[in-house]
């Protein structure tokens, strides 16, 4: 399957080496707003062509499957026009800057019978399962609390701090820990509530969130853009507790018994990078007539964007109207 990358950004060089080993897919096209820039990523990665527009790239009839790295502003903007071109998309997390886009993008991709899926990479990863089983098999007892968080110093970089941009933590980091807590608390939570510290351009810097599950569960999610945390998922449970090192792109997963005894180490099996798992499933997807991700469908990136978007209401943080519209 012929895949072409729009925007070369750091992400886009990162995952064309990953694709380039994969058999399934053909590395094609690059497209940057700077030809410059996508020449030079298309040579060292080995894609056939190179365009200095998005819109002349989308119009190349060869293209099958694009992969999608703007800036979080961009994402409906540009996954529109992919649909649009009929092309099929996997596109970076945060899929959009809001749950209405998701839904839009949604109904237009089943309008037009095209696969689109959300590149949030954490969900098709084998220890997505590995950390459910343990869970599921009482490897800790019943699961009271989950703790996770994610932060690393970047408030500087614009992307970060740029309403025009649809910037702040939330949509860069604050999503990984929302999806953690979705995959393995589930989406039928109570109650919930949050504390935001804003930049000045009033994105928010960093945040806490605490949400209440029925049967006595609690998760906790924390996010900064200001220092770099351990970036650990800890379960806590009534015959143990389970860590699980680094929640965007789970290392290994190690079982402690109340006295603090390591019982299990497991580490993950050995990946290209982990981007690998979200185009095999979306080959895989595509050749079966699929229009959304098993790991991640519509409904699941429906209910993330939800969450953001009741985040941002309680801190009263909003981005320019053009990003917020459809």
């Amino acid at each position: 399957m012929k895949l072409a990358i729009l925007g070369a950004g750091v992400i886009a060089n990162v995952v064309a080496g990953t694709i380039a080993q994969i058999p399934e897919i053909e590395c094609y096209a690059v497209a940057a707003r700077d030809y410059d820039r996508a020449r030079a990523l298309a040579d060292k990665h080995g894609f056939k062509l190179a365009y200095g527009s998005y819109e002349e790239m989308l119009k190349d009839e060869q293209v099958e499957l694009v992969y999608i790295t703007s800036p979080h502003s961009h994402h409906y903007q540009h996954m529109k026009m992919c649909i649009e071109h009929g092309k099929h998309v996997v596109c970076e997390k945060a899929f959009t800057v809001n749950a209405m886009q998701a839904r839009e993008i949604a109904r237009l991709a089943k309008e037009k019978g095209v696969y689109v899926a959300e590149a949030i990479w954490t969900r098709y990863m084998p220890s997505r399962k590995m950390i459910s089983d343990l869970l599921e098999g009482g490897a800790i007892g019943k699961v009271h609390t989950l703790t996770a968080n994610l932060s690393y110093d970047v408030d500087e970089i614009r992307r970060m701090w740029d309403p025009a941009l649809a910037g702040g933590t939330l949509l860069d980091l604050g999503v990984y820990g929302i999806h953690f807590m979705g995959m393995h608390f589930g989406t039928d939570y109570e109650s919930m509530h949050t504390a935001v510290y804003k930049m000045e351009t009033g994105m928010d810097g960093m945040e806490t969130m605490t949400y209440f599950y029925p049967g006595g569960r609690m998760a906790v999610l924390t996010h900064s853009s200001y220092c770099r945390s351990d970036r650990k998922g800890i379960f806590h449970g009534d015959k143990g507790y389970m860590i699980v090192e680094n929640i965007n792109n789970p290392q290994s997963i190690s079982i402690y018994d109340t006295n603090d005894v390591l019982l299990q180490h497991i580490p993950v099996p050995e990946q290209i990078s982990g981007y690998e798992y979200q185009f095999i499933e979306a080959v895989r997807c595509i050749k079966e007539g699929k229009i959304e991700s098993d790991s991640i469908p519509f409904e699941d990136t429906f209910w993330v964007m939800e969450q953001m978007d009741k985040l941002r209401a309680e801190w009263g943080m909003k981005y320019p109207q053009e990003i917020e519209e459809v």
